[in-house]
């Protein structure tokens, strides 16, 4: 019998007997299945939120892997352009072909690979999207983005003109060939430059001096107003004809007449230095492209420090001015200042530690001070270039002479492989940016107006110049060797180095486009005529870089190297700046002894009260060795009395007068070796086992016999 209705247990009646509990026992199933499909839904969307942060983490790894293996392609690129320059190099030095330098096979080269990268790569990347800052009245160097809780750090590389905004570079292998231009100020210009004023020969160098002063300092600021000058006419008329798409003030002008300014006659002198050319000709283009590297990024910087004060910041101000000019004096002698202190400080070092036991310690010390004083300058706000440039003069002067034998070899070889693979990765990355890089603004009126004023700038440089220094030379600047650096005004790494450090604006970037089509103009045509402009200037070949010119009078010889020349006991004397005479004799006598171990000891130099403090400054070797043979090229300031051959107890000096003397040539125990000029004397005079000294490096004889 079923219950009635009265019976039936109705919603929120209890059933007597029965438990409420008991009562759930039919809605268990319900209640489990609404539960379960709950919890599995939260635990398919917690599994899909994993599976999604692993796919991202995995995508993250694959883009990581990839960007590595494109920096190792693009690496090896050009490991591979320099090893293919390096045979090229040596297919041409075997076939003597002198038309073309390494410097333009290596710019071929980086422009056949620009155009494969460029036009022979597929589009990597699609996925860049702009996004509106509006708010914002200034670009942020670094920048978070938000994207889904999960944050990105972005960094600024540059501004884009508003119709380029489409045409940004989607090619992720052209993005990794293009270097950032801070890799060629702090890697490859350093040992460029420390390379230039450690192999510096001085006694040329100091020979013309004067000159080289006049041409690196005010040539280069006449070049650069001029430059300057014509340039801005130039823009004048850009913006007439409507070819000036953008803002170019006169500092602008005046910055690219200092950059373009910066000569780098490298394919010239390299065959000058094959070919033997005018050792006179070869320090005067030498020693002003040494300098003028020097000069031309310290006026640039001070172009870039003028500000005047008022609204309209590139209007003419006459304490702004004087402010630049300030600068460049301050920048210049503090740079130069920090590098000659750095090579003082090695100098020392190496002197009072025995770090020659240990020849590898040795050389690693020795490159780390010369490398670090191009870092330290740029750190202080000083320019690095200057003050590598002086560290290794001041090296090669003092320091050389305390290393080891074989870390006098380490360290030439060493900085003579990094100059060269330095010198070519840039020019064939010069190649390589004329299609790589993104910015080209090519301007055929700039362009043209760019080489027509610097043939000008170069002709107000050379010529005014030489006739002015001419007055003052008793060796005049002939007309052969004015032409011949009129035509040798090549630009090349530090053109190009201080021009793409900074191509953000409009102007920077036409600058950069015509900077780069300059120095190929130069490397490959004017550098490729070099040997017949030698010829047709009647300039002399054949001449070792390391002998003096032909004489003007023959009452002496002159034994050097491995054979006689002829030339003049005064030359020396008369060509030498009379400034360095008296620096000379200071050095001789004060500084030498103290930073290396030559030099008179200067217990004999410095007074008496001195003595403890010249006791502990003086090298033992100088005791030993009180009358050392100085390097190869030191003696560009010696007269004739500085000039002697001991024989015996005889002293024969230039002007044929003799003085009882007795001869000592301690050598330093696996310090210095008998130099070739001295095993050449004793074979041809037959001394045998007698020994000879000199003062300097030449000997001079008179020619004449004495009663």
């Amino acid at each position: 019998m079923e219950p009635s209705d009265a019976a039936r247990p109705g919603p929120g009646r209890a059933v007597p007997g029965l438990s409420p509990r008991l009562l759930l026992l039919p809605l268990l199933p319900m209640l489990l299945g609404r539960g379960l499909r709950a919890g599995a839904a939260a635990s398919s969307s917690g599994a899909a939120a994993e599976d999604s942060s692993a796919m991202e983490e995995l995508a993250t790894e694959k883009e990581a892997e990839e960007s590595h293996r494109q920096d190792s392609v693009s690496l090896l690129t050009f490991i591979l352009l320099l090893t293919l320059t390096i045979l090229t190099i040596w297919l041409f030095k075997h076939r003597r072909v002198r038309f073309l330098h390494e410097t333009g096979l290596a710019m071929i080269y980086g422009l056949i690979v620009g155009v494969i990268l460029r036009y022979g790569t597929p589009a990597t990347s699609g996925r860049d999207k702009s996004l509106s800052c509006t708010q914002e009245d200034r670009a942020f160097s670094t920048l978070l983005v938000n994207v889904s809780g999960k944050f990105f750090e972005y960094t600024l590389k540059g501004e884009i003109s508003p119709g380029k905004i489409n045409n940004v570079e989607q090619n992720d292998m052209l993005r990794k060939v293009t270097f950032d231009p801070e890799v060629f100020f702090n890697i490859l210009l350093p040992p460029i430059i420390f390379h230039a004023g450690y192999s510096l020969k001085k006694r040329h160098f100091f020979r013309n001096l004067g000159s080289i002063l006049a041409y690196a300092f005010l040539g280069t600021a006449v070049s650069c107003f001029i430059i300057g000058n014509l340039m801005y006419g130039v823009v004048k008329l850009m913006k007439i004809v409507g070819q000036l798409s953008d803002k170019f003030y006169y500092t602008d002008c005046l910055f690219f007449g200092a950059i373009i300014s910066a000569t780098d006659p490298v394919t010239v002198l390299a065959i000058f230095n094959e070919l033997h050319a005018d050792v006179d000709l070869y320090a005067l283009l030498f020693g002003e492209s040494v300098l003028n590297d020097a000069v031309a990024i310290v006026l640039s910087s001070s172009i870039v420090a003028y500000q005047p004060a008022g609204l309209n910041t590139h209007a003419f101000d006459a304490a702004a001015f004087f402010k630049s000019v300030g600068i460049f004096l301050g920048i210049f002698s503090g740079s130069f200042t920090m590098g000659a202190v750095t090579g003082v400080v090695t100098a020392l070092v190496t002197k009072f530690t025995k770090l020659h036991c240990f020849p590898l310690l040795e050389t690693a010390l020795f490159f780390l001070m010369s490398w670090s004083t191009f870092l330290l300058a740029e750190a202080c706000g000083f320019t690095g270039v200057v003050a590598v440039l002086f560290c290794g003069i001041t090296q090669a002067h003092y320091t050389y002479n305390n290393l080891s034998v074989e870390s006098r070899s380490r360290s030439k070889q060493l900085f003579e492989v990094l100059h060269f693979l330095a010198e070519n990765f840039i020019f064939s990355y010069m190649g390589l940016a004329l299609f790589t890089f993104q910015k080209h603004v090519f301007s055929p009126i700039f362009i043209i107006g760019a080489f027509v004023a610097i043939f000008l700038g170069r002709a107000a440089h050379i010529y005014p110049l030489s006739f002015f220094l001419n007055l003052g030379r008793r060796h005049k600047i002939g007309w052969n060797f004015q032409h011949m650096m009129m035509f040798s005004g090549l630009r090349g790494a530090m053109a190009f180095a201080l021009a793409i450090r900074d191509t953000a604006s409009y102007s920077r970037q036409m600058m950069f486009t015509t900077t780069l089509l300059i120095v190929f103009f130069t490397v490959w045509v004017i550098g490729g005529g070099t040997t017949p402009m030698l010829s047709w200037l009647n300039i002399r070949v054949g001449v070792d870089p390391d002998q003096d010119p032909p004489p003007n009078n023959d009452s002496f010889q002159v034994l050097q190297g491995d054979g006689l020349d002829s030339v003049g006991g005064s030359r020396t004397k008369q060509e030498s700046a009379w400034i360095f005479r008296l620096w000379y004799s200071f050095d001789h006598n004060y500084l030498k002894p103290i930073l290396t171990h030559s030099g008179p000891p200067l217990t004999t130099t410095l007074p008496a009260w001195c003595g403890l403090m010249a006791r502990c400054l003086t090298s033992p070797q100088v005791y030993d060795n009180q009358e050392p043979l100085r390097e190869d090229d030191s003696d560009f300031i010696l007269t004739e009395g500085d000039l002697t051959l001991t024989y015996g107890d005889s002293t024969v000096t230039a002007n044929g007068s003799s003085s009882s003397y007795t001869a000592s040539t301690s050598l330093e125990c696996g310090r210095r070796t008998k130099s070739s000029s001295e095993e050449v004397l004793e074979r041809d005079l037959g001394m045998g086992d007698q020994k000879v000294s000199s003062r300097g490096t030449p000997l001079v004889f008179p020619l004449q016999e004495n009663a």
